[in-house]
């Protein structure tokens, strides 16, 4: 069954969809916190750092094409600065072709959560109440007509923004009828007749509840809820997205339940829009509902073990299916592996960073070096030195751990995407083949003494120095147990 479903990626490669929705810029703030404000009993966050990421319909788009879709998206930003960030940022993804509308009237929608030690402070929206589409209502409906002709599917993410107007969601009906392509919707509405004639619609189960007036909390209340919600959509198949409870579904009055399987959870922000690319790229496939649904569980599961707005790329998904993975186990690779991976990311448009070291006894000052790479980058690669690296660098008395130990050890910490050994005492061959798009180092480097750093400037890229933390250090540990 799950070599089956690593098949249908396989099978999905490079086949073109249409996403139509709501475009948003997620804003991620990051610091820390030590201490209360006096004004108020508030935190105060001491800011180090802010990453940008397309959120919303975008996200949906981003997922698709690291799964390995080809997507074009169609939605709206405002004639504004975070607009054109936005445009920006989808132009990076290689398998993402933009055809947004501007609307001067309504500014481009920001979310901007705080995050300290992963743990969201505080979310903070920008946007219109009551935005209208105006003179760029058109513009998209003109844009869908022509776009479906070159598409399999036609998946719109309803977040209420403005895009999903009735006009913009009945040319995404009569372009899926008129080329013969399946569509999916993400609502967000209420009212779900407004999404009659949709192949398949997948509420949460929040939604499923409001749209219905039912609880959807157990499997007969989702049972109840779904029969219902039948009476709006007549003839779709309707998912609901359960969180830890897995997704259920409805097809010609049948409701199966498909279970999750328990993970850590460290944000949710976008997994329902992983779970829908991954339904999408099952339907493109031609596979049945309960494959399409079995891939979004999968999915959507590794996404709630990763911070910001996740992706989960076709390989993680293809491990994650593979019976003897563990899903909280990064691969270890070859440096062709290793090569091959990284080019899979960038094509996908992630930013891919890249650090190294011993890392002979794991402490602390691992886990902030570690954490903070992951969180400016999308995926990050963690070189670590062969036991005969280490011991031209450190002494014959070292390692202590040997280099499988400590790749297994790397390969278990959730801000890792992949372990890569490496036999020279510097990484520099492989960061001139891998090319990474940030390069972290922790200590008391500067940028002109840390290997590496030219080649990745001089591509474009960026170079990030983590403060150490006081007294954690392998050596540090080693000189205790001695005394």
């Amino acid at each position: 069954m799950k070599q089956h479903l690593g098949e249908l990626i396989s099978r999905a490669e490079g086949q073109r969809v249409l996403c139509v929705g709501d475009v948003m810029l997620d804003r991620f703030v990051y610091g820390t916190v030590e201490r209360i404000s006096p004004e108020s009993p508030v935190p105060v966050l001491r800011q180090s750092h802010t990453v940008e990421m397309p959120g919303g319909a975008a996200n949906v788009a981003r997922n698709m094409a690291a799964m390995g879709l080809d997507v074009i998206m169609i939605g709206c930003v405002g004639e504004d600065a975070d607009g054109a960030s936005l445009d920006a940022l989808l132009a990076n993804h290689k398998r993402i072709e933009t055809r947004l509308a501007r609307n001067s009237a309504v500014p481009t929608v920001v979310k901007t959560r705080f995050v300290a030690s992963n743990q969201q402070l505080l979310r903070v929206d920008s946007e219109t109440s009551s935005p209208t589409l105006g003179i760029a209502e058109a513009v998209l409906c003109s844009a869908i007509e022509k776009a479906a002709s070159e598409c399999r599917a036609i998946i719109v993410s309803d977040y209420a923004k403005g895009t999903v107007s009735r006009a913009t969601f009945a040319a995404c009906l009569k372009a899926a009828k008129t080329n013969e392509i399946p569509l999916l919707v993400d609502p967000k509405h209420v009212d779900l007749s407004i999404y009659a004639g949709a192949d398949i619609v997948k509420p949460n189960a929040a939604e499923l509840s409001a749209a219905t007036g039912l609880k959807a909390g157990t499997d007969e209340e989702v049972s109840t809820a779904l029969e219902a919600a039948t009476a709006f959509l007549p003839g779709s198949r309707i998912v609901v997205t359960r969180a830890g409870k897995g997704m259920s579904w409805i097809q010609k009055g049948q409701v199966t339940h498909q279970r999750g399987e328990a993970k850590q959870v460290f944000d949710v922000s976008g997994a329902g829009d992983t779970s829908m690319a991954a339904i999408a790229l099952g339907i493109v496939t031609g596979a049945p509902i309960s494959d399409a649904v079995s891939l979004a569980v999968t999915a959507s599961g590794l996404a709630v073990a990763k911070t910001g707005t996740a992706t989960v790329d076709a390989e993680e998904i293809r491990s994650a299916l593979d019976s003897s993975f563990h899903h909280l186990r990064a691969p270890v690779l070859s440096h062709e592996a290793t090569l091959l991976q990284v080019r899979r990311w960038k094509d996908a448009g992630l930013k891919v960073g890249f650090t190294n070291g011993c890392f002979d006894i794991l402490h602390p000052g691992h886990l902030k070096l570690l954490e903070e790479a992951r969180s400016r980058c999308d995926r990050l690669v963690v070189a670590i030195n062969t036991d005969a690296s280490v011991r031209r660098l450190k002494g014959e008395s070292r390692p202590v751990n040997t280099e499988n130990d400590r790749a297994r050890m790397l390969s278990g910490i959730a801000a890792v995407d992949a372990v890569v050994l490496f036999e020279e005492e510097t990484p520099e061959q492989l960061i001139d083949m891998l090319l990474p798009d940030l390069l972290v180092k922790g200590g008391d480097y500067t940028i002109e003494t840390i290997v590496g750093a030219q080649t990745v400037q001089a591509n474009g890229g960026e170079v990030h120095i983590v403060r150490l933390v006081e007294g954690q250090s392998t050596t540090a540990i080693l000189q205790r147990t001695k005394t």
